[in-house]
C-alpha cells in the first residue's frame, strides 16, 4: 500500500510501499510467567504456516499486525487470543486474552532461522562472551579507527554559504575531510555509494547531560565553580550510542542549574567504546554553567541556602566577582580553585553558558557582565529571548534554545515557538539544544520545527544544530560544516535530514565509523539470540537459590536533578 501525507506548507509527500519483513524462524513464546513453548513459522508464497509440539496454533499476519491463537494440547478446548507487533530485534510482543477472558501481556523471542535439511549443527556449550568496547550492549570487538572513505554521488548539506551540493563526492582521509568535488577517485579508499542519500556535518548539542555519572548538580552552595563535569564522564552510557544513531557527534556536558554559578562543563565527541580521555574535544575552549530563575532560588525545593529570591541571585554574582578581584590582588601564593575559575571568566579565558528564561533576569546578568568587563557567551533555554533580542545582539551573546517547549513551569508561561526564528532574524547566533537524553537523539526533528515556526529555510534551520552551536562553543574551525580540512565528523542520512522519515546510515567521528545501520541490525539479531538463550536457561533453572530478575529504570539527567543515581 502507499501513503500520501503533508509536511510544512502542505506539499504532498509520496512514499513507496513499506517492505514487509520476513517472519520465518524459530521462536519461544511466553504467554505468561508460568508457561512457554517453541514454535516454527515458515512461509509458502504469501502465507505463513506455524507448527508447535506442545500446542495447537493458528497464525495470521496482516500489514504488520500479528494475530496468534493457541491452545495447549493438554487443554485443547481453551484457546488464547493474542495480537501484537514485530520489534526491531525480530521478537514479537503484544497483549491478548486468556481462555477465561483475562488480559495478558505476551512476547515471543526469535531464537534462530529455520534449520535447512542436513544443516543441523551439534549443540555448543556456553562460552564466555568476547571482550567488547564498551563492555555493554552494542559493544564491538574492535574499536573503530580512522580509514579512508570515498562517498560518491551524494547530496551534501554544507552548512556554509555553499549551501547544497548535488551529486557530489566527499573523501575522508586521515580523520579529516580531504576533498569535496565531482568524479573524485582513490585507489585506497573504501567506496560508499551515496546515490539518493544526504551527507551533513555531525549534529552538535550545546546543552546536554548525557554520559555523566552520579548526578549533575553540586547545589550545596550558591557557587560550585571548582566542580568539573569531566570528572564524572561516563563513557559507557547507552545514550552515547543512541545519540550517534541519531547523527549527533559532539555534545557539551553541562552542570545543572541549582546555583547561580555552577560547575565547569566538558565538550566531548561521542566516540562510543573509547576511554574518557579519548572522548574529550581537543583544543576546545573551557566553559562554565551559570543559571537564573526558579531552580536557582529553589522555588520547587528548599534547603535554606542563599539565595532565595531573584534579588539574591543578582547579589550572588556581585559578591563572588568582587571577591575574585580582591583575591587576585592578595593571592600571596595561595590557590583558591573556585576564585581562580572566576578570574578565568574575568580575563576572557573561560566562557559562560547561562540557563535562563525571563527577560528581566537576562537583562540583569548582561548588566552585571558589563560592570565587571566580561561577556555572557551563550544564554541557553532563553525562552523569552525574543523580548530582549536587540540587547543580546548589542551585548554579543548567542542563544541556544528549545524549538517548541513552553508552559512546563511558571517562568516559561510567556514562551513562544517563534523564539528561535526571531532571534535568528535579529542576527543572533541561534542553536537548538536538547537538555534531554531522549530529545537529544532526534535534534534533526527539532531543527525542522523552525521551518513551521518562523519560516526559516531548510539550510538555516539545519545550521541551528550544526555550525551555529559550533560557533557558540568556539569549535567551528574544527567541526559544524562540510569543508576541506575540518574534522571528518559527518553523517549519511537515507533521506532529507529534516524529515521524520529520515534515519542515519553512517556516523563518522574523526574519520572513524562509529555507527553503521547494517551493523546495528546485525547486533540487534545477535542480542535477540542471546536474550532467548539466557531466558531459556533461566526458565530451566530449578535451583532453590534462583532470584527473579529486577528491571532497573534508567534515569536520564536534566538541569534540576540532584542525587547520585544513575538508575532508579
Amino acid at each position: 500500500f502507499s501513503i500520501v501525507g503533508t509536511i510544512g506548507a502542505g506539499l504532498p509527500v509520496y512514499l513507496e510501499s513499506w517492505p514487509e519483513p520476513d517472519y520465518s524462524g524459530k521462536y519461544t513464546l511466553f504467554p505468561n510467567a508460568e508457561n512457554q513453548f517453541e514454535f516454527i513459522v515458515s512461509k509458502k508464497g504469501t502465507q505463513y504456516q506455524i507448527k508447535a509440539e506442545k500446542a495447537h496454533t493458528k497464525l495470521e499476519i496482516e500489514r504488520g499486525t500479528i494475530f496468534l491463537k493457541f491452545a495447549f494440547k493438554s487443554d485443547s478446548a481453551n484457546w488464547y487470543n493474542l495480537i501484537g507487533k514485530r520489534s526491531e530485534d525480530q521478537s514479537w510482543m503484544g497483549s491478548g486474552l486468556t481462555p477465561s477472558g483475562e488480559s495478558v501481556l505476551w512476547s515471543a523471542i526469535r531464537i534462530s532461522d529455520i534449520d535447512k535439511p542436513n544443516d543441523k549443527k551439534p549443540a555448543q556449550k556456553d562460552s564466555l562472551p568476547i571482550l567488547v568496547y564498551p563492555f555493554n550492549a552494542y559493544g564491538r570487538a574492535e574499536l573503530p579507527t580512522p580509514k579512508e572513505y570515498l562517498i560518491k554521488n551524494i547530496t551534501v548539506w554544507t552548512s556554509t554559504d555553499e549551501g547544497v551540493l548535488e551529486n557530489t563526492d566527499v573523501l575522508l582521509k586521515n580523520g579529516k575531510i580531504s576533498k569535496i568535488g565531482k568524479a573524485l577517485s582513490s585507489n585506497s579508499a573504501e567506496v560508499i555509494d551515496g546515490t539518493g542519500k544526504f551527507l551533513t556535518a555531525g549534529i552538535i548539542d550545546e546543552h546536554s547531560h548525557i554520559a555523566l555519572r552520579r548526578g549533575v548538580n553540586e547545589g550545596g552552595a550558591n557557587i560550585s565553580a571548582e566542580v568539573r563535569m569531566v570528572d564524572a564522564l561516563n563513557p559507557d552510557d547507552i545514550n552515547i550510542y543512541r545519540h550517534i544513531s541519531g547523527g549527533i557527534t559532539t555534545v557539551q556536558q553541562l552542570h545543572g542549574s541549582a546555583n547561580p554559578i555552577g560547575g565547569q562543563s566538558s565538550i566531548i565527541k561521542l566516540k562510543w567504546g573509547q576511554d574518557p580521555e579519548n572522548m574529550i574535544f581537543k583544543n576546545a575552549d573551557p566553559f562554565i554553567k551559570f543559571a537564573l530563575g526558579e531552580n536557582v532560588k529553589q522555588s520547587n525545593w528548599g534547603s535554606g541556602r542563599f539565595p532565595q529570591s531573584r534579588p539574591g541571585v543578582e547579589q550572588s554574582f556581585e559578591y563572588w566577582f568582587t571577591r575574585a578581584l580582591e583575591y587576585e590582588k592578595n593571592k600571596e601564593g595561595r590557590v583558591d580553585l573556585r576564585l581562580e575559575t572566576l578570574l578565568e571568566i574575568l580575563r576572557g579565558k573561560r566562557f559562560i553558558t547561562c540557563h535562563s528564561y525571563v527577560q528581566s533576569e537576562i537583562n540583569m546578568l548582561m548588566k552585571v557582565a558589563d560592570k565587571f568587563g566580561f561577556k555572557v557567551n551563550t544564554f541557553t533555554h532563553i525562552l523569552e529571548g525574543y523580548k530582549v533580542a536587540d540587547k543580546m545582539k548589542e551585548h554579543g551573546s548567542a542563544a541556544s534554545t528549545f524549538a517548541d517547549w513552553w508552559a512546563y513551569k511558571m517562568e516559561v508561561s510567556e514562551a513562544i515557538p517563534y523564539n528561535a526564528s526571531i532571534l535568528h532574524k535579529i542576527g543572533i547566533i541561534t542553536a537548538i539544544n536538547s537538555d534531554d537524553a531522549e530529545m537529544g537523539r532526534r535534534l534533526n526533528h527539532e531543527a525542522a520545527k523552525l521551518i513551521k515556526y518562523g519560516g526559516l529555510s531548510e539550510q538555516d534551520a539545519w545550521k541551528t544544530v550544526t555550525i551555529n552551536p559550533a560557533k557558540m562553543l568556539h569549535i567551528d574551525k574544527y567541526v559544524g560544516s562540510i569543508e576541506v580540512g575540518k574534522d571528518a565528523d559527518v553523517v549519511i542520512w537515507n533521506a532529507n535530514p529534516l524529515s521524520v522519515y529520515a534515519s542515519v546510515d553512517y556516523t563518522f567521528i574523526d574519520g572513524a565509523l562509529y555507527f553503521e545501520r547494517k551493523a546495528h541490525n546485525s547486533m540487534m539479531q545477535e542480542m535477540a539470540k542471546n536474550r532467548a538463550r539466557i531466558i531459556e536457561k533461566m526458565a530451566m533453572d530449578k535451583s532453590e537459590r534462583k532470584i527473579d530478575p529486577v528491571k532497573k529504570k534508567e534515569h536520564m539527567n536534566h538541569c534540576e536533578d540532584f542525587g547520585g543515581h544513575e538508575y532508579e
